[in-house]
């Protein structure tokens, strides 16, 4: 049976990765990045800029699966979650990992295990890592994008004081500050090209990502669009405030590092102990998954850690 299932893992590992390979080929060329991007548009109705009937041939294209998974409510978030973490994949693709893991641990787990609950409880967990996976992307995009986002404001402020064009700043910006911030202001100047007004082009990068800093900055441009004032004067102000939130953040960052750690050695450490103890003595703690009052007891025992370790989480977590 050992060597069957194996066998049948390392297939269905070989296939994932070929079919891993041939989307990675794919997603990477130009037509499919403009392809994606222009989908990712007409999905999108608050997206400024699109005429109805080019959104509406854009949407016939699209394959039916993701025509179908754009009109339910937890997919389309999720497809504005993938742009967010600046993932260049589908919706339909990525939904395919967590369900082809969910499957693979099931059935390998339920071969070796002989028990459906236990098979369906491990196919839950490891369909919830590619999600984890998804959230680290966006926090890790959008801690990025900020530490480079003050360089980039007075990247402008300093462009428009040497007496070059607005749109000009933001080219400079999208050539020579690194992504993901010279990215999307590459996108916007790109899409000015095409004959949109700037401002607009600004306001859809607030689609690509959940940035507090650069809703100030679209604000500002577009306030400054109207009524005219000393734009390189306001961004540089923008970017002297948005280091010092940095600055704070990390020494916030470094008063709170004890209690962090005694979260996580207080969430650890019952885990680990009682694998230790199972393993030293497997008869010591057999009465608490063998016995129904146990699993009351282990059951109680697990909800009170979550729940210690969610307080201990909210009280170091300072916003601001």
């Amino acid at each position: 049976m050992i060597p069957i299932v194996i066998i049948t893992f390392l297939a269905v590992l070989f296939i994932f990765l070929a079919l891993f390979l041939g989307f990675s080929a794919y997603k990477d060329s130009p037509k499919a990045e403009l392809k994606r991007r222009l989908q990712h548009m007409a999905n999108n109705r608050s997206d400024q800029g699109m005429p109805e009937d080019l959104r509406s041939e854009i949407i016939r294209e699209t394959p039916p699966l993701d025509r179908i998974l754009a009109k339910l409510p937890f997919t389309r978030d999720l497809d504005r979650k993938l742009d967010y973490a600046g993932l260049k994949i589908t919706t339909s693709l990525f939904l395919l990992i967590p369900i082809g893991l969910a499957v693979v641990v099931f059935t390998l787990t339920l071969l070796l295990t002989k028990s459906i609950l236990i098979a369906l409880a491990g196919a839950i967990l490891v369909s919830l890592i590619p999600f984890g996976f998804l959230h680290f992307k966006i926090q890790q995009r959008l801690e990025k994008f900020t530490e480079l986002f003050p360089d980039a404001l007075t990247m402008v402020a300093r462009s428009l004081r040497a007496g070059h064009s607005f749109t000009s700043a933001i080219q400079l910006v999208g050539q020579e500050v690194p992504d993901p911030v010279g990215g999307l202001f590459k996108t916007a100047y790109e899409q000015q090209l095409l004959g949109l007004r700037i401002t607009e082009t600004l306001q859809n990068l607030n689609e690509r990502i959940e940035s507090l800093d650069l809703r100030f900055f679209t604000t500002a441009v577009a306030i400054n669009t109207d009524v005219g004032g000393n734009l390189a004067e306001i961004l540089e102000s923008l970017a002297q405030t948005i280091r010092e939130r940095l600055k704070i953040r990390r020494q916030v960052k470094v008063y709170t590092a004890q209690g962090r750690m005694s979260g996580y050695v207080l969430g650890a450490l019952p885990i680990v102990t009682f694998l230790i103890f199972n393993i030293l003595n497997p008869q010591y703690e057999s009465v608490l998954y063998k016995e129904t009052m146990g699993r009351y007891v282990l059951a109680f025992a697990v909800f009170m850690q979550v729940i210690g370790f969610l307080v201990i989480r909210k009280i170091i977590k300072i916003r601001i």
